[in-house]
């Protein structure tokens, strides 16, 4: 190490004035608050050592399908680590950065839901500071200014302090980290406190694979009292906690489990804000801190039972005070997550926010005995303790409160219904048997039933779960959840370069793909579009992870050009499909399958014909019929967004979005379902604005100044910079001018996707779908130009039939059959109806229309079928003459009319038992019977015992089990 230029460098860094704004000191009643914590850590890396100080991620995951939530400081940053960011990016510019990262750990791999509440230290929702070097400094620096921070600003004991380096792993060939303990014993930690540790505590790893490396972590002792702790370090002790992890990416685990030295050396750190604040404010527990205390006051002012006392297990009776801790962290997670909008619902993230949602609200009803609505009322006071951190939570209060309250109703119901399914069960189930697994997965599955309350209500019967059945259908839906490659794996090794194809191409100073040329198509004289082709070459191939100069006939490949006319899979819209040819060879086509960016370099798929080199000189040629029907539903896209925000409110904001050439899908956020007159005024909207044939206007810009622009809609997207503004009907100059309103009268968007020039080639779109996917988020489906009216149109065919239908309906009809096809028909109607692709609002008014229809029907068969019945049983009772037993033969269509006419024989002859049977042209017989509920006869008849009280009874058999009877009854 060149201690003497490591020391020049920390010497400076320590002459930079700077200092903790408020002195903990700790112990006393004036120690600093959570807040304070937080913003003291940016400040000193922003300010003291000049890192650009980033707002967090939401919790949501971007561009990650395999995570359901973010659950570290790094996954913002996965680009850079792996070398994927586009090169004009905000992200491939930064250095240091520095933040407070909202995390979420409750659900795959990271998953501590369950130890929530019953220790002091496990979270749902936790804040991570943190702070990134990207190939700029390194280990001595980061442990350099981590000692600074904590020892002289925040003013943490030294002899309190120990640090564990990793000690190296013969199997994989790696030495220990020698640099690092050497820097933490030039830093003056003694040796006893400087502590090796092997692969599973100090190697940290992103996934199976992609960046990893070595880690060094400062333990805090909170006993402290000059003793030597260093024996409890990582060995599960409370009183020993680790604080701050400082990892050091400068691997790459590859598919095979080989590792190789990144290009590039970053620095990752997390510290845990909750734990931080517990040292500081000298707490053994974080649920002591201020970032819960007024939330657990909160929950005893709600409650009104006895205050929370820090009791864990056995010391726990009753559990209230592990209640207290779940409520308190959970409303923190849910806040945090409605906010970034994530919903309870029914699979993924939303599926683990409901269980957050209804194991909260179980230990608010069950062990804290609190009034319905106590959950939703903690959030102002989670707003007071997190808002000023994260500003966002203030301004969805109201909307995170009735998301929390609805679910919490919705879950009370289930809760009803699903005691009343174990009740109904258990009484069909036989004496001594185990209740049915099925039905126990169906309630847990379906209606978010605990599976521990249905252990508790069987226990209280006496009845025992399947639980080896049970477990196997976990086990199943497990392996079916588990499609897909694992994560880390590649999903196509032609088409995403990996880190070390990346660093080779940049240092070889192979220039990032210019696609520039993909915007480049005209309007003919016509009007038709013109595309014309791209003459590019061939720069390198990629296959099976590797770069090559040359692939051979047959093999799949990913082709990098220095430029292209294609567009590459971004920002929601589909990749153009196409060919290539070489040069002045007409005849021999090199189909492109499929188009990726990555690092700022295209990825052309294709199988190639022949021979394929590095230097080849090639033409590529768009699909043109298919880019125009994604760029058409592209533009529909941006139309269809302002027109929901002017039709729904401006805090109607997107939440994805997917183009293709056959129909375009739109998520967004809404407070219900989207009614038929807002859909229809939706797309008169759209349809104004096809009629005015409004110019398609782009630009590139700065991406600082195209964020203020007045009416852009909120952007959670990684753009270039400069990046390029779309704007329909309003030069991109005007809405770029200072103060300048033009923006909020008109769709203004940043989109790197292709468009029309002029809008009145959208010819029509129409909205074929719309529904909630979970409570507070929509999606719509709609098409455009000839599918929109063929949509329409077929819309209009079945609202004809319909009418149809209504008109026939109002005519006095008396015969039954007659009346029964009408309700079979108003049946195929309403299953056309949902299954034809139509306007979403004509569909739902003749929905509407159809329920009338068949509710009418069926009830006008009910009547006729009644009255046809009492003529009948009229008839009969006639004949017989108050006969004791009535058997005979009937003309009957259906089971339910021959059972209407025995019910009006017995209701008319309360002394009589009837048996009538009715042939049918199949060869079997309709049966029905009941016996006189007055009579003590026992009849017996080919098998069948009608008893004393019996009910009614109707049943279709063979035609032979009644020789004697049907013949003479016939005759």
């Amino acid at each position: 190490m060149a201690a003497a230029g490591w020391l020049r460098r920390r010497l400076l860094l320590l002459a930079v004035p700077w200092r903790w704004r408020c002195s903990p000191h700790r112990g006393a009643a004036g120690c600093p608050p959570a807040g304070q914590v937080r913003a003291t850590f940016l400040r000193f890396f922003e300010e003291r050592h000049g890192h650009r100080r980033l707002p967090s991620a939401p919790v949501r995951p971007r561009g990650d399908p395999r995570l359901l939530f973010v659950n570290a400081g790094m996954n913002q940053f996965k680009p850079i680590f792996l070398g994927t960011a586009h090169p004009r990016s905000e992200l491939a510019q930064h250095r240091r950065v520095v933040n407070s990262q909202k995390c979420v750990r409750a659900g795959g791999k990271h998953n501590d839901l369950e130890d929530v509440g019953r220790d002091t230290y496990h979270h749902t929702f936790f804040e991570m500071l943190g702070n990134w070097s990207f190939g700029d400094y390194f280990k001595e620096e980061a442990c350099s200014m981590a000692w600074d921070l904590l020892t002289e600003v925040y003013e943490i004991p030294k002899d309190r302090l120990y640090v564990t380096y990793f000690a190296g792993d013969s199997s994989l060939g790696l030495s220990a980290d020698e640099e690092c303990r050497d820097v933490w014993l030039c830093l003056g930690v003694p040796a006893s406190h400087v502590l090796p540790f092997p692969l599973k505590d100090n190697f940290w790893e992103m996934g199976d694979t992609g960046p990893c490396g070595p880690c060094t972590e400062i333990h805090y002792d909170h006993v402290g009292g000059g003793r030597n702790a260093a024996a409890l370090v990582n060995q599960g002790s409370p009183d020993v906690v680790e604080i701050w992890n400082l990892v050091f990416m400068q691997y790459s685990r590859e598919v095979e489990g080989n590792l190789l030295p990144l290009p590039q050396h970053h620095v990752d750190t997390g510290m845990g804000l909750e734990r931080l604040v517990t040292v500081l404010q000298n707490k053994r527990s974080n649920y002591d801190t201020d970032l819960f205390t007024p939330i657990l006051d909160a929950i005893h002012k709600g409650c009104g039972g006895p205050r929370y006392q820090g009791l864990v297990g056995d010391a726990d009776v009753g559990h209230v005070n592990m209640a207290y801790r779940v409520v308190a962290d959970h409303v923190r997670a849910l806040c945090v997550c409605i906010t970034d909008g994530i919903y309870p619902g029914f699979s993924g993230a939303e599926l683990v926010l409901r269980r957050i949602l209804r194991r909260a609200v179980r230990f608010c009803s069950e062990v804290l005995h609190a009034p319905p609505g106590l959950l939703a009322s903690l959030v102002p006071t989670v707003v007071e303790v997190l808002g000023d951190a994260y500003p966002e939570l203030t301004k969805n209060a109201d909307q995170i409160m009735d998301v929390i309250n609805e679910n919490e109703a919705a879950f009370q119901s289930s809760l009803e219904r699903g005691r009343r399914i174990i009740e109904r069960t258990v009484q069909q189930m036989e004496p001594s048997t185990n209740f049915p697994a099925e039905v126990a997965w169906s309630l847990y599955g379906n209606l978010g039933f605990p599976l521990d309350l249905i252990d508790l209500i069987l226990e209280e019967k006496g009845i025992s779960l399947d639980s080896a059945a049970f477990n196997e259908l976990a086990l199943e839906d497990a392996k079916r959840k588990a499609g897909g490659p694992p994560a880390g794996q590649l999903e196509d090794t032609n088409t995403c370069l990996d880190v070390h194809s990346l660093a080779q191409l940049q240092s070889n100073n192979v220039p990032a793909t210019d696609d520039s040329p993909k915007y480049a198509y005209t309007l003919g004289q016509h009007g038709q579009y013109e595309f014309s082709p791209c003459q590019a070459t061939v720069l390198m191939l990629y296959r099976d992870q590797s770069l090559q100069k040359e692939v051979g006939a047959g093999q799949r490949c990913g082709v990098i050009l220095d430029r292209t006319n294609f567009y590459a899979e971004q920002g929601g819209q589909a990749s153009d499909q196409g060919y290539m040819i070489h040069l002045g060879q007409q005849d021999v086509l090199f189909p492109i399958e499929s188009v990726h960016l990555c690092g700022g370099y295209v990825i052309h798929e294709v199988t190639a014909v022949e021979t394929l080199r590095a230097g080849d000189q090639v033409q590529l040629f768009v699909d043109e019929a298919q880019r125009l029907a994604c760029m058409t539903n592209h533009t529909a896209t941006h139309v269809l967004n302002f027109a929901l925000r002017r039709v729904l409110g401006d805090n109607t904001e997107q939440r994805g979005s997917h183009v293709t050439a056959e129909w375009l899908r739109f998520d967004f956020n809404t407070k219900g379902p989207v009614t038929v007159e807002q859909l229809q005024q939706v797309e008169q909207v759209v349809q104004d604005m096809i009629k005015r044939n409004e110019v398609v206007h782009t630009a590139e810009v700065p991406l600082m100044l195209a964020r203020r622009v007045r009416g852009l809609r909120a952007v959670d997207e990684g753009y270039p910079d400069p990046v390029r503004i779309v704007s329909l009907g309003v030069p991109v100059e005007s809405v770029l001018t200072c103060n300048s309103e033009a923006a909020m009268q008109t769709s203004v968007e940043l989109c790197c996707g292709t468009h029309l020039l002029q809008t009145g080639a959208m010819e029509d779109l129409a909205i074929i779908s719309e529904r909630q996917l979970v409570k507070g988020i929509s999606r719509v489906i709609a098409v455009t130009g000839r599918q929109a009216k063929q949509a329409r149109e077929a819309g209009q065919c079945l609202a004809m039939e319909v009418d149809s239908v209504s008109l026939r309906m109002k005519e006095r009809i008396t015969l039954i059959p007659e009346m029964q096809n009408i309700s079979k028909e108003v049946g195929q109607l309403t299953k056309m109806v949902a299954s034809t692709p139509m306007p979403q609002w004509q569909r739902k008014e003749l929905h509407t229309i159809l329920k009338v229809l068949q509710r009418t029907a069926n009830t006008a068969v009910k009547k006729l079928e009644m009255q046809q019945a009492e003529e009948k049983a009229q008839s009969m009772l006639a004949k017989y003459c108050n006969q004791p037993v009535i058997i005979d033969t009937v003309p009957a269509d259906s089971l339910s009319m021959l059972m209407k006419i025995v019910n009006q024989l017995c209701d008319k002859s309360p002394g009589t038992s009837v048996l009538l049977l009715s042939p049918q042209a199949s060869g079997e017989v309709l049966c029905a019977c009941q016996v006189s509920k007055v009579s003590r006869t026992l009849v017996e008849t080919r098998g069948t015992c009608l008893q004393k009280g019996a009910g009614p009874t109707a049943q279709q058999v063979p035609v032979e089990a009644f020789p004697g009877i049907l013949p003479s009854a016939a005759g």
